[in-house]
């Protein structure tokens, strides 16, 4: 599970942590026990990647890191849930397809799922020298608003963005919005979190008061936390590759435009969001953080491709999202 070539992604040896890790799938699925917990199904269509004690709750009162006894991460003491919204394929007759995940450079043979950072100065800085606060037993949030469809509505959260894949190493330029072109590689989601934190709070109501972007720029150009929420977290990444490439025929596409639809029903692009429930065991992250870690950890145990692919949930939720199907899960019952 080792990254080939660092230098394939400008990355160089730190003076401290930067972690850069691949999730196998754990399920997909209509949960989403951050915003929506007890209800099965959710109104929409999730990927879930982490530890196995997922479930419809989620009680915030637990330690996942105990409840849990698998993870499809690679560092075998994060037993934390991460999750999205799944990618659709629109055909012109109006009928859907689940868009596949493929896994990131480096970390082939992962069955779906993500990449995962964390970081304490952003990919720009490479020393990586600042330091940062792990997250707490407890503590989750969300990023992003699934029922934003405009550019000025999706600017409150300054990097969610695409990069549209010429090659699986493309990385520039990301955009706000869903490419409008096909993407020979696939489609890259970026999600990227606030890193300042209220100190006090392990969650919030929408789950998102108790974290804030620094109080000018970004993560990445050093800028001050502010004074409500002045403790500097890693800032949690997660990149998804939606392998589109089998859907670029664009005698295919709608005459309306671009293909891809969120499962809410996003055309736009702008809904793109991400959810987090931390779950590292005991104080691993916050050693990892300290330590010398660049893309692997020698501080953390890792483990093989084979265990991360083993560990699952059975689906709560029985429906057909592998198949051509008529319509988005959810969208004819109004759940």
């Amino acid at each position: 599970m080792l990254v080939k070539s660092l230098a394939a992604f400008g990355l160089v040896a730190p003076a401290s942590a930067l972690l850069r890790f691949g999730c196998s799938q754990l399920v997909i699925e209509r949960l989403d026990p951050l915003v929506t917990p007890g209800l099965a199904p959710s109104p929409h269509l999730h990927q879930i990647i982490g530890g196995n004690a997922f479930n419809v709750t989620m009680d915030p009162t637990k330690d996942i890191s105990k409840e849990a006894t698998c993870t499809t991460c690679q560092f075998s003491e994060d037993f934390s849930n991460y999750w999205t919204a799944v990618l659709f394929f629109k055909a012109k007759n109006g009928t859907y397809h689940r868009v596949p995940i493929i896994p990131n450079l480096g970390f082939e043979g992962a069955q779906g799922g993500m990449t995962v950072y964390y970081m304490q100065d952003g990919l720009a800085n490479y020393q990586q020298s600042s330091k940062v606060t792990a997250f707490k037993t407890g503590f989750r949030m969300l990023i992003g608003e699934a029922s934003y469809r405009s550019k000025p509505q999706a600017a409150r959260f300054r990097q969610i963005t695409y990069t549209c894949l010429q090659t699986p190493a493309t990385r520039f330029p990301e955009t706000m919005d869903f490419p409008t072109k096909p993407c020979p590689a696939g489609i890259m989601a970026n999600v990227r979190f606030p890193t300042c934190w209220d100190g006090k709070n392990l969650d919030s109501p929408d789950h998102m008061a108790h974290m804030s972007y620094p109080e000018t720029g970004t993560f990445e150009s050093g800028g001050p936390c502010p004074a409500t929420h002045p403790v500097r977290v890693p800032q949690l990444m997660y990149e998804t590759i939606w392998d589109t490439s089998k859907f670029n025929v664009k005698e295919e596409w709608p005459e309306t435009g671009q293909p891809f639809v969120w499962a809410m029903g996003d055309t736009t692009g702008f809904g793109s969001h991400g959810d987090y429930v931390f779950g590292w065991k005991d104080d691993s992250l916050q050693r990892a953080m300290d330590s010398p870690c660049y893309v692997n950890c020698p501080t953390l145990k890792t483990q093989s491709v084979t265990a991360m692919n083993k560990c699952s949930v059975p689906k709560t939720v029985t429906e057909d999202v592998d198949t051509w199907i008529p319509e988005l899960p959810g969208s004819s019952t109004g759940v």
